[in-house]
């Protein structure tokens, strides 16, 4: 009885032994990529994005930096797989279809679910900069949409 425990212990032992593989920790040095206008047809002002990382598989996520200034804002949108806002600088708002204006500031962190319409930008006064975090389902990680009215905005 105690080899068959001995034994099932070791084969757990190998089972639940980390995997090596030839992957090596990579870092991506910060300004190592250059930033990036927010179009114009998914943005309303001035608004700089900083690519923080792609996704690599066999992860889904990718993740930026970007910066709004007053009153800059996106487009209405969506993403597949739901969005991570993580707020380091300014005053921002965000906004769910039919929902109401929050304001958000540093240190909060914005869980937008999937497939949920919505928009998120600065206040008309203050920039604002968030880090976002979002994965790709089927070669997409955001469907944008109709741009947010300066009506929507000021509610």
């Amino acid at each position: 009885m105690k080899q068959l425990i001995a034994t099932a212990a070791s084969l757990l032992t190998l089972a639940s032994a980390p995997v090596h593989t030839d992957e090596t920790i990579t870092v991506n040095r910060s300004g190592s990529q250059p930033s990036n206008r927010g179009p114009a047809q998914f943005f309303t002002g001035s608004v700089r994005v900083d690519p923080l990382f792609p996704a690599t598989a066999p992860s889904r996520m990718s993740a930026g930096s970007v910066t709004f200034e007053p009153g800059a804002r996106s487009a209405w949108h969506t993403h597949p797989v739901g969005q991570i806002l993580i707020v380091t600088a300014g005053v921002g708002r965000v906004q769910q279809w039919s929902g109401p204006v929050q304001d958000i500031r540093p240190g909060d962190v914005v869980r937008i679910p999937p497939g949920v319409k919505h928009w998120h930008g600065a206040v008309p006064t203050t920039a604002m900069t968030h880090i976002a975090l979002q994965e790709t389902l089927d070669g997409r990680n955001v469907d944008w949409l109709e741009k947010v009215s300066d009506e929507q905005y000021g509610k």
